[in-house]
């Protein structure tokens, strides 16, 4: 049974959807998604979700009080012992990417990304080195080589109780092997189940996009995942239309109207409260590009950034708390940790790499899959209850009534 919207602000019938299925005739650029119009439609790409409302530590916990989780994404199957080119952009760096330096300082990606909430990132970096120990260690079960895990994070701790430490490094060592090359689980899961985005409940958001080449019968791909939980209400856009503003407008009009009626001042309270703890630390996104396009380190960080155009798109501007980290990695080229080789005896590689001429596909095609990624994240989150408070879904038939005008 798909699960209905019912939503403290306006009441839906309309089951939960992705945008283009709500939307079937918005403009979401020229290019046409892949198959699952998800990250894993990059080839060799896996991602998994894992969604935690239960902590080991604090068993008589409130279940409606753990509301957390895990995104892992793998770069490829064999990350450990073949490298990514990759490359970083930091739109407003109010967040946290570990590994990030040495990722600017050799163009190289060796770890999974694990994207989860703020608190739980040192279980999460501990969790892709409890992995690596089991399956790479010696015989003596020592560990000689050299990792940097990648962990990214968003803060959920309005519908989540950051203190009950949930995420643990036993659910990172269990999404780095259920990962697969499925379609992105989105809304409320993963890293993403207690987000929130632009008032709305947010979370886990993925798009993909495929790019003709010049070469007849090739073409490269092209996908984004998103933990997004930025944003105030009257800033949200769909296709340019100014869907929140004009949500929260109608909000404000029924309150003023109707001051004592339970139903809109309980709205209203719980509006000003979200609006309160926005003003003081407006969330954050991560963003993860991927493509099979050969492109090199500087590339990357080049098509990082233009998940810029995305976001702004959507309403997000980078306010100064926000933490908005965007990291790009490429699987055109498979870069082999050399074995046994004298790091003072230089050896040589060959790559492939796109002509700087011929990139501007693929750096619209970013900043689409950016865009329809979070529009996936808001429209398939649910409404959620926990710590205390309780986050609206959008309601998606109030969507297709604003949009109507538009379209």
């Amino acid at each position: 049974m798909p699960t209905t919207t019912t939503s403290p602000l306006t009441t839906s019938p309309t089951p939960r959807c992705r945008i283009r299925t709500l939307l079937p005739t918005l403009h979401l650029g020229r290019y046409s998604p892949g198959p699952k119009n998800s990250l894993t439609d990059i080839p060799g790409v896996l991602v998994s979700t894992t969604s935690i409302h239960s902590s080991p530590l604090y068993p008589n916990a409130p279940a409606s009080s753990i509301n957390t989780g895990v995104t892992t994404i793998l770069p490829r199957k064999d990350w450990f012992t073949h490298g990514s080119f990759a490359g970083l952009f930091r739109f407003n760096g109010s967040g946290e990417l570990t590994g990030s330096h040495w990722i600017e300082e050799t163009g190289l990606l060796h770890s999974p990304i694990i994207i989860t909430g703020s608190f739980g990132v040192g279980n999460a970096y501990n969790g892709v080195y409890e992995h690596a120990i089991r399956e790479h260690s010696d015989e003596e079960g020592k560990a000689g080589w050299f990792l940097l895990p990648v962990v990214g994070e968003t803060f959920d701790g309005f519908l989540h109780d950051v203190t009950r430490f949930a995420v643990t490094p036993q659910h990172v060592v269990a999404g780095i092997y259920a990962a697969s090359g499925a379609a992105v689980q989105e809304g409320n899961a993963g890293g993403g189940t207690g987000m929130i985005c632009h008032f709305f409940k947010g979370g886990t958001g993925s798009a993909s996009r495929v790019i003709p080449t010049a070469a007849e019968g090739r073409s490269y791909t092209i996908g984004a995942l998103v933990q997004a939980n930025y944003g105030k209400m009257w800033d949200f856009k769909i296709g340019g239309a100014p869907v929140g503003r004009l949500i929260y407008e109608e909000q404000k009009t029924k309150f003023a109207a109707d001051p004592t009626n339970p139903e809109l001042l309980g709205q209203a309270k719980m509006l000003f409260k979200v609006q309160e703890a926005k003003d003081k630390k407006d969330g954050s996104i991560i963003v993860v590009i991927a493509t099979d396009a050969p492109l090199h380190p500087t590339q990357l960080r080049r098509l990082a950034k233009r998940a810029t155009v995305g976001l702004a798109r959507v309403g997000g501007y980078g306010t100064n708390p926000s933490g908005d980290i965007f990291i790009a990695f490429s699987t055109g080229n498979t870069l082999e940790v050399p074995e046994e080789e004298d790091p003072f005896k230089p050896i040589t590689t060959t790559v492939e790499v796109v002509h700087d001429h011929t990139i501007n596909a693929l750096f619209e095609a970013s900043a689409d899959c950016v865009e329809e990624a979070i529009y996936n994240a808001v429209c398939m989150a649910e409404t959620m209850e926990g710590n205390g408070s309780k986050i609206a879904a959008l309601n998606l038939d109030k969507v297709k009534g604003l949009m109507e005008k538009y379209l």
